[in-house]
C-alpha cells in the first residue's frame, strides 16, 4: 500500500541525498512516495547555519522588549499553520516546505535550544490517502467501461473531516520522524484536546510529559487530535485562559503553560498588515503592540484552516500577556522559507513581532515617511532658500562647537576605554575645531553649488507645433547613508541632501553616537528655518543595517560610508535598493621608467602615508623593471622604511631579490595601514593590465615626464579617477571642488568617483502640449514630428518641479 511503502524503515534509511530528492521531487509536483529518506552521519554540515551552542539562561515572565533580545530564546514554540503544511490542492503536504522548516528546528535543537513544533496538516495527510484508496478500490470493470479519460474525471465523494484526520495522524507523524532522523533528532508526538486543559490532572500529566521529552533533548511534535475533537464553541473563552478552538490558540495555550521565550507562528502571509493584505493601502507592521487592535481590519481566513489573523492575534496578545513573545511569519514563500526561523531567532525584522514594550520615538518606517513628505517639500523651495539653510548650518558648526566637541570627547573617551577601535578609527572618530572650521567652508560651498541644481533643465526638444518637452534635474527621493566612526560625516552628507532637495536617513555607529545626536540635533535646527525639519532623519533605534536594506519600498538609494566590508555586506543585503559606494580601494602608483625623482618620492609618500586608512591611499606601487638597482628606486625604498611602511614584495619583484621583503599573500590587498605591495612591471601596458586584474577600479597613479607614455595610461585605464603626476589623495569631493562627497563610487553607472552633488540628482521628462495624441502622428494623421533641438533655459517662475 502507499503508506506502507512511503514509511517502510528499511526504505527510509535506504538511500543517500533523498532530502535534496524530497524538495526536488515536491517543486515538481511528482508523488512523494518514491522519495525515502536515509541516515546521515555528518548532519550539523547540511544547515547554512553554523552550528553552535548557545549560552541561553532567562528567567521566564516577561516577554522580550525588542527583536534583538530573541537571540536569547530558549524555549521555543513553532506552530505550523495548515497553509503552511498542506499543498495548494489542499491535498497532501508540502514537503519542501516541510523540510526547510525540519531543517531549521533541528539547527536550533542542536544549538541547544528547546525546540517544540505544533503541526496541521493531519487532514490533509487523510484526505491524500483516502482519495488514493478510493481511487484503488474502484473494480477494474468499472475503470474499464469508463475510459481512461472519464476516469480521471471522475468525482470523488467528500470526505469528512475526521476520518481525513485519523487516516493522516500516522503517516503525518512518520513522515516528521523521518525528516528529523536525517539531523540525529528524536521526536515524540502527543494528541490532545480542549479536555486535555481543562482537566488539572491532564494537564499536568501533559506539561510533565512535555518536560521530561524536552529534558531528554526530544522534539514534542503536538497537534490536535482532530479525529475526536468536537466543533469549536464560539465566545468559549474561559476568564483569563484561552481555549483550544484551533492550532493558533493551540499553541498560545502550550507556550504558556510550558513557559516558552518564545512563539513562532507560521503562515501564508508576510505578517500582520494593518487592512486585509492586497488592498491598495496595505502595511505590513513591523511591531505590534497591545491596545492598536482599533488600526486593524482584518481580512478573509486563508485558503485552509479554521482559523484565520484575527483569531492568530488574539491568541498572540494571550501568550504575549502570558510573558511569551510572539512572532507571525510566512512560511509558504519559496524565497525565505529555508530561514525563517532561524532568521527570527537570530532578531532579524521578519514578519510581526509581538511586544509589550512600545519606544518612545518613531519607527524607522515612520521617519522615513516623515523625511519623504518634508523631502518634497524641501525640493520644491527656492534654491535660496536651500542654500540659507546650508549657511545656517555651517554657521551653527562653530558657533556651536564647544557642545559638539564636548559630546566628541565623550565618545573618545568611551571608545578608548573598550579598545575595540583601531588607531585609524580612533582618528577617524576625532573632531577639532580645525576640522569644524573646514567643514564649515566646505559646507559654503556646497551652498554656493546649491543654486542651480534642482530643477535645472538638461535638453530642449519641440516634438511636434505646440508640443515641447524637457529634460529637467530632479532629487533621487530619500536617501540612506550608512557611515561608522566618522561624525564629520554627517554635516557634509546632509548639506549634500538638503542642496539636492532630497530626505535623509542617516545611520551612524553606536561609538559616534553622542556627537552624530549634537550634529543632527543642529542639522534639524538649520532646516527649521523653512519649515522642513523633518527632512533629515537619524536613526537611533536599534535597526540592523541588513534590516534597513530591506525597506525597498521606502528608501531610493543607499550609500555606506566605512570599512570595506561594511560596503559589501549592504551590497549583499540590499538586493532591492542601488547601492552607491565602493567595497575596495586598491590604488596604485606606477613610477615609469622616465619618472622625475623629486615628484616620485613626493606622491608615493603623500599617496602611501598622509592618510593610510582612506579608501584613497596607496596600497600597491609599481615599478618599472628598468628602475630596480637605480638611485630613484634606492631612495624610494629609504623614504618607505623612514615613514615606517612595512612592506610585501610581489612575485615578480622577489623573484630579482636574494633577500626579499614578506611575499605578499594577495596582490588585490587593501591594507589601510602603513603598508604597501610592491611589484615590477616591464611596461606601462603591463601596468595597466595589472591595475585592471588586480585593481578596484577606485584611484590610479602614473609618475612620468613623457606626456604620450602618460596619455596611453590616461586612456586606457578604466578606473574612477586616473591623474598624471598627482597624488592618488585628490580623489576626493572637497579637493575637486565638490565642497563634500557622500562617497567615492566605482559604479559604471549614474554616478562614478567623488560624487558630490550631481550625483544625488536625476532627471524627469515634462511634456507640455495642446490636446495632441499619438493616432495624430500616425500615417493617417495630420501631424508631422519635428524633434528640433531648443536653446536650454531654466524654469520660470511658477514651473518648479520635483520628484
Amino acid at each position: 500500500m502507499y503508506l506502507q511503502k512511503m514509511f517502510s524503515c528499511s526504505r527510509l534509511l535506504a538511500r543517500p541525498n533523498a532530502l535534496q530528492t524530497f524538495r526536488r521531487a515536491a517543486s515538481q509536483g511528482k508523488n512523494p512516495s518514491f522519495f525515502p529518506f536515509p541516515t546521515l552521519h555528518a548532519v550539523r554540515q547540511w544547515s547554512n547555519v553554523p552550528f553552535f551552542t548557545v549560552p541561553l539562561a532567562r528567567a521566564h515572565g516577561k516577554s522580550f522588549a525588542h527583536r534583538s533580545e530573541l537571540r536569547q530564546a530558549k524555549r521555543i514554540v513553532v506552530k505550523l499553520g495548515s497553509a503552511v503544511v498542506t499543498r495548494g490542492d489542499e491535498c497532501g503536504l508540502a514537503l519542501g516546505r516541510l523540510a526547510s522548516i525540519v531543517e531549521q528546528v533541528a539547527v536550533l535543537q542542536n544549538q541547544g535550544r528547546e525546540m517544540m513544533i505544533v503541526t496541521s496538516g493531519a487532514v490533509a495527510f487523510g484526505k491524500q490517502r483516502l482519495r488514493h484508496e478510493i481511487l484503488l478500490s474502484q473494480s477494474v470493470r468499472q475503470a474499464l467501461h469508463s475510459g481512461q479519460n472519464q476516469l480521471k474525471d471522475m468525482a470523488l465523494p467528500v470526505l469528512e473531516a475526521r476520518a481525513c484526520a485519523a487516516a493522516g495522524q500516522s503517516g503525518l507523524m512518520a513522515l516528521y520522524e523521518a525528516m528529523f532522523t536525517q539531523y540525529s533528532t528524536c521526536t515524540a508526538q502527543i494528541l490532545v484536546t480542549n479536555l486535555d486543559f481543562h482537566d488539572d490532572q491532564k494537564r499536568r500529566n501533559l506539561n510533565s510529559t512535555l518536560h521530561e521529552l524536552l529534558r531528554m533533548n526530544i522534539v514534542p511534535i503536538i497537534n490536535t487530535n482532530d479525529a475526536v475533537v468536537p466543533p469549536p464553541e464560539p465566545n468559549s473563552d474561559l476568564q483569563g485562559v484561552i481555549s483550544i478552538k484551533d492550532n493558533d490558540s493551540l499553541a498560545a495555550r502550550l507556550a504558556v503553560e510550558m513557559r516558552a521565550d518564545l512563539l513562532i507562528a507560521l503562515s501564508d502571509v508576510e505578517g500582520l498588515y494593518d487592512s486585509p493584505p492586497g488592498s491598495d493601502d496595505a502595511k505590513l507592521l513591523d511591531t505590534f503592540y497591545p491596545g492598536d487592535q482599533h488600526s486593524i481590519t482584518y481580512g478573509t481566513k486563508s485558503r485552509v484552516g479554521i482559523g484565520g489573523m484575527e483569531a492568530k492575534v488574539k491568541a498572540a496578545l494571550w501568550a504575549l500577556q502570558g510573558g511569551t513573545s510572539v512572532v507571525i511569519a510566512n512560511g509558504t514563500h519559496p524565497k525565505v522559507t529555508g530561514h525563517v526561523i532561524t532568521d527570527i531567532v537570530e532578531g532579524k525584522k521578519v514578519g510581526t513581532f509581538f511586544s509589550e514594550v512600545k519606544p518612545a520615538g518613531p519607527t524607522v518606517e515612520q521617519q522615513t515617511e516623515m523625511a519623504r513628505s518634508a523631502g518634497r517639500t524641501l525640493a520644491s523651495l527656492e534654491p535660496e532658500q536651500r542654500s540659507d539653510i546650508i549657511c545656517a548650518f555651517a554657521d551653527l558648526l562653530t558657533e556651536r562647537k564647544d557642545e559638539i566637541l564636548s559630546a566628541n570627547k565623550k565618545d573618545m573617551e568611551h571608545a578608548a576605554s573598550i579598545g575595540r577601535l583601531s588607531p585609524a578609527l580612533l582618528k577617524r572618530l576625532a573632531l577639532s575645531s580645525s576640522k569644524l572650521n573646514s567643514l564649515s567652508i566646505g559646507l559654503r560651498q556646497i551652498a554656493v553649488s546649491s543654486q542651480d541644481s534642482v530643477g535645472r533643465v538638461l535638453r530642449r526638444t519641440r516634438v511636434a507645433n505646440n508640443l515641447e518637452l524637457e529634460q529637467i534635474t530632479v532629487p533621487i527621493g530619500v536617501l540612506l547613508v550608512i557611515f561608522e566612526s566618522r561624525p564629520d560625516c554627517l554635516p557634509q552628507v546632509s548639506a549634500l541632501a538638503i542642496a539636492s532637495g532630497n530626505a535623509l536617513l542617516l545611520k551612524g555607529g553606536k561609538e559616534a553616537a553622542n556627537t552624530n545626536r549634537i550634529l543632527h540635533e543642529l542639522a534639524q535646527e538649520a532646516l527649521s528655518i523653512h519649515g522642513v525639519k523633518d527632512a533629515i532623519q537619524l536613526v537611533s533605534t536599534r535597526e540592523e543595517v541588513e534590516d534597513l536594506c530591506r525597506l525597498e519600498k521606502m528608501i531610493d538609494l543607499i550609500i555606506p560610508r566605512g570599512s570595506s566590508q561594511l560596503v559589501r555586506d549592504i551590497q549583499r543585503a540590499a538586493k532591492g535598493i542601488p547601492v552607491l559606494g565602493h567595497s575596495e580601494g586598491i590604488c596604485h602608483v606606477y613610477v615609469d621608467h622616465e619618472a622625475s625623482i623629486d615628484k616620485a618620492i613626493n606622491i608615493i609618500r603623500d599617496s602611501k602615508c598622509d592618510y593610510p586608512a582612506a579608501c584613497n591611499a596607496m596600497e600597491t606601487l609599481l615599478v618599472h623593471r628598468d628602475l630596480l638597482r637605480t638611485p630613484l628606486f634606492d631612495q624610494i625604498i629609504d623614504m618607505l622604511r623612514t615613514e615606517h611602511v612595512k612592506i610585501h614584495a610581489g612575485p615578480k619583484f622577489a623573484s630579482y631579490l636574494t633577500f626579499s621583503p614578506s611575499e605578499v599573500k594577495s596582490l588585490r590587498t587593501e591594507y589601510g595601514d602603513l603598508e604597501c605591495c610592491i611589484e615590477v612591471v616591464d611596461s606601462t601596458q603591463e601596468a595597466v593590465d595589472h591595475i585592471h586584474k588586480y585593481g578596484s577600479s577606485h584611484t590610479d597613479v602614473i609618475v612620468t615626464e613623457n606626456e604620450e607614455t602618460a596619455e596611453q595610461f590616461l586612456q586606457q585605464l578604466d578606473s574612477a579617477c586616473v591623474f598624471w603626476n598627482a597624488s592618488s589623495r585628490f580623489a576626493d569631493g572637497f579637493r575637486f571642488g565638490l565642497g563634500a562627497e557622500v562617497g567615492i563610487s566605482t559604479a559604471r553607472i549614474h554616478a562614478r568617483g567623488p560624487v558630490g552633488l550631481e550625483g544625488l540628482l536625476t532627471t524627469k521628462w515634462v511634456l507640455r502640449g495642446e490636446g495632441q495624441t499619438a493616432a495624430d502622428f500616425s500615417e493617417q494623421g495630420s501631424m508631422t514630428y519635428l524633434h528640433e533641438n531648443l536653446p536650454v533655459a531654466q524654469l520660470l517662475p511658477g514651473r518648479r518641479t520635483s520628484s
